[in-house]
C-alpha cells in the first residue's frame, strides 16, 4: 500500500477519522465516528464549482487552493492545535481526491502519520452496501409480530436487557413506522445515513445467535429497509404478541402522549389517510384531535385503520406468520413487557 494511503479495510487503525467534505455532505452521511473539518464550506464549494464550469479549471484551482489553505490553517490553529506528535488521523473526501489529498499532505508536513482514504466516502459507501448484502442473509432472525400498540419496540428493549440480540430498525430510522410515527425530537436521517447506521449495527451482531427484530414494512417513515434484510426478515420465523385491545389502547395513549402537545401536526398526519378513510371519519378524528381526546381517537384508529391494515399486511409479507406461537397478555406496563420478553425467549430462544 502506498505510504500515506489507507483502504476501507484499515479503518480501525486510526486515532481519528476526518471528513474533509462540506458540512452539507457530512450531514447526509459520513463514516461512523468521523469529525467534520471541511476544507471548503458549503458556499465555497459552490463558488469553486461555478468557476470551474463557467471559466476554467485553472481559475477554479487557484481560487479553491487559497480557500483550502485558509481552512486547513484554521483547523491547525483550533481543533488540531493540541494533537500529540504520535496522533494518526485518516482523512477522506468524496472519492479520495484533491480535498482529502491536500489536507493529508499538510498534516504529514506537520509531522503526523496522516493517511488519505483510498476511494474516499464513495469506497466506504460501496462497503456498506456489499457488507449489508453479505451479512443480512446469514442472520438467524426472530420476527416479533403484533398489531399497532403491542409494545413491540419496548419488548425488544426488554429482550436486550435479558441478554438477547436485537435489531431495532425503528430506532435506527428515528420513526415508529406508523402514520403517526414521526418522533418530536429526532428527525429521520437520510437514506444513506440510515444504511450506515444499520451496517454498523450488523457488524456487531453474532450470526451464530438469534436476533430479534420487529416486523416492519419495507418502508419506515420516509426510509426503505435494504432489500437483502427485508427479504431475510420475511422468510424468518415469527412470534406473535396477542395483547388485549384495552392493553394496547392504554399503551398507545402513554407512548404517543406527545402527540397531544402538537395538535396541528397530529391533524396534518391524520389527513394522510384521506385515501383510506371517508371524509366523515377524518372530520370526526380531526375534531377528536382538537378536543385532545386521544384515547377515543386512538381507539378508533385501532379499530378502523391499524388492525385492518395489519391483518392485510402481515399474512402477505411474513411467511412464518401463520405458524407463529401466540403469546397472550392483558398487561403492557413495564412488568407485563418484561414478562412478555421472558416468555418469548422461552419459546423461541
Amino acid at each position: 500500500m502506498q505510504k500515506g494511503v489507507a483502504t476501507v479495510a484499515q479503518l480501525s487503525g486510526f486515532d481519528e477519522i476526518i471528513d474533509a467534505r462540506t458540512p452539507a455532505e457530512f450531514a447526509t452521511d459520513h463514516l461512523p465516528g468521523a469529525v467534520n473539518l471541511p476544507v471548503l464550506d458549503n458556499a465555497q464549494r459552490v463558488v469553486v464549482g461555478t468557476i470551474y464550469k463557467q471559466r476554467s479549471a485553472f481559475e477554479a484551482r487557484r481560487v479553491g487552493g487559497a480557500l483550502v489553505a485558509a481552512n486547513i490553517a484554521h483547523h491547525l490553529q483550533t481543533c488540531l492545535k493540541d494533537k500529540p506528535k504520535n496522533w494518526r488521523p485518516l482523512v477522506y473526501c468524496w472519492r479520495g481526491g484533491q480535498r482529502s489529498g491536500s489536507f493529508t499532505t499538510w498534516l504529514r508536513m506537520v509531522g503526523w502519520d496522516a493517511c488519505q482514504l483510498e476511494g474516499g466516502y464513495k469506497a466506504f459507501r460501496h462497503l456498506v452496501i456489499a457488507e449489508t448484502e453479505r451479512i443480512a442473509p446469514q442472520l438467524q432472525l426472530r420476527i416479533v409480530c403484533g398489531p399497532t400498540g403491542s409494545a413491540k419496540t419496548r419488548v425488544l428493549d426488554a429482550l436486550a436487557a435479558l441478554g438477547a440480540q436485537t435489531l431495532d430498525l425503528e430506532d435506527l430510522a428515528a420513526h415508529k413506522g406508523s402514520v403517526l410515527g414521526a418522533l418530536p425530537d429526532r428527525p429521520q436521517p437520510s437514506q444513506k445515513h440510515f444504511e450506515t447506521r444499520l451496517f454498523t449495527r450488523l457488524q456487531a451482531i453474532d450470526p451464530a445467535r438469534p436476533v430479534y427484530v420487529e416486523a416492519e414494512s419495507r418502508k419506515i417513515g420516509l426510509l426503505f429497509v435494504p432489500e437483502a434484510l427485508i427479504l431475510t426478515m420475511r422468510r424468518a420465523p415469527c412470534v406473535m404478541i396477542d395483547a388485549s385491545r384495552d392493553a394496547r389502547l392504554d399503551f398507545l395513549v402513554r407512548d404517543y402522549a406527545y402527540l397531544g402537545e402538537d395538535i396541528a401536526t397530529l391533524k396534518h398526519n391524520l389527513l394522510r389517510l384521506r385515501e383510506l378513510q371517508s371524509r366523515e371519519t377524518l372530520a370526526r378524528w380531526q375534531a377528536m384531535a382538537d378536543a385532545g381526546a386521544l384515547p377515543e381517537l386512538f381507539g378508533e384508529l385501532i379499530d378502523l385503520h391499524y388492525d385492518p391494515l395489519y391483518r392485510r399486511s402481515q399474512h402477505g409479507n411474513y411467511l412464518g406468520y401463520g405458524e407463529a406461537p401466540r403469546i397472550e397478555t392483558t398487561d403492557l406496563g413495564p412488568e407485563g413487557i418484561r414478562a412478555l420478553a421472558q416468555r418469548i425467549l422461552e419459546q423461541t430462544g
